[in-house]
């Protein structure tokens, strides 16, 4: 059903219009753009014409005086068709460019308002395909293929024009010819514009593959997987080449075809011209002109076939493109922001899933007073990252609220909310770049001294510092150059230079060695100082002086309360005390 309707006539215009209307803020460029093709077609096609004037004017008569001007004026178009090519090239170009930066910028701008969920079940490989394939697709119709084939169509119209100016016959003749060759074009794009959109969504799914091996190459390779993973990207790329092939079949035969039409039009002028020669009721140069005419009239319609091709893709990538740019944002939320928040936390009969009513939360209920420290514990899966997640409202809830200062989220401006919410997760993302812009993350109300002081904080100034250049040390992508534990003191440092008034640590000292871990608990103490804190741990040993540690089970708060009240209530938490701490006697 939906492939029907991308395939249809009113969504292709539509399409077309859409994509077209990229073209709208640069208007007078591209009138202008227009205005000269029109003109260089006229000026490119009047060669033939001149030779007729030349013939019938000049040699035959033996008028070597004139045909000198003749050739003095066929230089000077030349010229002029030179300077009126490059103007167009030249704003065609910039055009082309100016709109490519404006869909860069709008998919851009829109992938960063899409919700969690869109990248959690959306391969990263295939948003990199829509960002650079397909838009180079786009690149390659703007600067290109419309430009060209509103050239091609203006030549043939000015080719027309000549003929029927020199011979109304002549140009009956070539004309009847036109319905011919564009009905051969229009049933190589019925055959093709499938295979075409079929080959961008296959192209989509091999990059994804391509990327997944390439990022995941550690594990592949530890674990011999290359043989299968070579397969798995052979069969994507094998069904890729197939789709290509069969349009590329269509085309093998089009081209043929329109040879075969060029050379029979050829004979049909020269004899049906040569005739009239012969009876006087044309003259010669009207013939000479009539032969380099038909040639110059198929190559536009050949040219259009070709671009036509690059027209299908752009309209292939450009769905792909507008599907992208059509998904809905997430929410911006209400009108209600404040400068800065209390910090008091709370859910109410909260019901979350991620897909239908596969219930990750159930009736979880709890409150956070500010400046409390609350910790969530239990077993992988029990919902723990989830809570901290809705407390950004990264992910909608189904059934129940929560509040931040006695506010529904829902009621919150979304950017001031999270504006107010420092986060240090477990898997620390660095950013190509250097220390201090991973720090304050570009933000210029953040200085080089605040980030300093936050590094000095949490005890990463010193490994900054002995480095060679510092805080101006460029960081390899995603951190690759350091240790988990610096990643996770650079994490803390950025999450303390923000300033904000909720602080959320998702198993942020999960892969820190011991050393470091001492290190970080003194700072902890002073990042959680005066703020709420919400902090997931597998470690009990950092979170026994929380002030609350609610105890997840299938996705209900089963127990709540201080470390020594949970151990005495011999429940869950107890045994997961148990389990951590068996046979240690040093613990607590």
């Amino acid at each position: 059903m939906e492939e029907e309707e991308l395939g249809s006539k009113n969504f292709d215009l539509k399409l077309t219009a859409r994509l077209l209307g990229y073209l709208r803020p640069y208007g007078a460029w591209v009138g202008l753009t227009f205005a000269l093709i029109f003109m260089a077609s006229v000026i490119q096609q009047a060669g033939p014409y001149l030779t007729k004037v030349a013939v019938d004017g000049y040699i035959l008569p033996g008028n070597a005086e004139g045909l000198g001007e003749v050739i003095l004026l066929f230089i000077g178009l030349l010229v002029l068709q030179f300077a009126l090519g490059y103007a167009q090239s030249w704003m065609t170009s910039m055009v082309g460019q100016w709109a490519m930066r404006d869909v860069r910028v709008a998919l851009f701008s829109h992938l960063q308002r899409l919700p969690l969920g869109f990248f959690d079940r959306t391969p990263v490989g295939r948003l990199m395909a829509r960002n650079t394939n397909d838009v180079d697709a786009l690149n390659e119709l703007f600067t290109n293929g419309v430009v060209s084939m509103l050239s091609e169509l203006c030549t043939v119209l000015a080719i027309l024009a000549y003929i029927f100016y020199m011979d109304v016959e002549l140009g009956a003749i070539t004309a009847a010819a036109l319905p011919l060759a564009f009905a051969a074009t229009l049933w190589l794009q019925s055959k093709t514009i499938e295979s075409f959109r079929e080959a961008r969504v296959r192209f989509g799914e091999f990059s994804a593959s391509l990327q997944e091996t390439i990022s995941g190459m550690e594990v592949v390779q530890l674990f011999g997987c290359e043989e299968r993973r070579a397969g798995l990207f052979e069969e994507s790329n094998e069904a890729y080449l197939g789709l290509r092939m069969h349009s590329t079949w269509y085309h093998c035969i089009y081209f043929p075809f329109m040879e075969f039409g060029g050379a029979m039009l050829t004979a049909l002028v020269l004899w049906y011209g040569g005739g009239q020669v012969l009876r006087d009721e044309i003259q010669w140069g009207v013939l000479v002109a009539m032969l380099q005419y038909v040639p110059r009239f198929f190559w536009p319609i050949r040219n259009i076939a070709e671009r036509f091709g690059t027209f299908q893709v752009a309209m292939a990538s450009s769905e792909r493109i507008f599907e992208l740019l059509d998904t809905e944002p997430e929410p911006k939320g209400g009108g209600f922001s404040a400068e800065r928040v209390r910090g008091e936390i709370e859910f109410r009969e909260v019901f979350f899933a991620y897909e239908d009513e596969n219930w990750v939360l159930q009736d979880v209920s709890f409150q956070a007073a500010p400046g409390q420290a609350i910790a969530l514990v239990g077993a992988t899966g029990a919902g723990k990252s989830t809570i901290i997640n809705l407390i950004g409202r990264f992910y909608e809830i189904q059934r129940g609220a929560i509040l931040v200062d006695g506010v529904d989220i829902r009621e919150w401006d979304l950017e001031a909310l999270r504006r107010r919410i420092g986060v240090v997760q477990q898997d620390v993302f660095l950013f190509a770049g250097d220390i201090e812009r991973n720090i304050s993350l570009g933000q210029p109300q953040i200085t080089h001294e605040q980030v300093t002081r936050a590094a000095q904080g949490v005890n990463a100034d010193g490994f900054i510092t002995a480095l060679s250049d510092g805080y101006a040390h460029a960081v390899a992508e995603r951190g690759a150059s350091f240790s988990s534990g610096q990643r996770q003191l650079l994490a803390f440092a950025r999450a303390l230079a923000a300033e904000p008034d909720i602080l959320v640590l998702d198993e942020a000292t999960a892969n820190i060695d011991t050393e470091t871990e001492m290190l970080i608990q003194e700072a902890l103490v002073k990042l959680m100082r005066d703020r709420t804190s919400i902090v997931v741990a597998h470690r009990l040993s950092t979170i026994r002086k929380a002030d609350k540690i609610l105890v997840l089970h299938h996705g209900r708060v089963r127990e709540q309360g201080r470390h020594e009240e949970l151990l005495e209530m011999g429940g869950i938490y107890y045994r997961l005390h148990q389990l951590q701490y068996k046979g240690n006697d040093k613990v607590d």
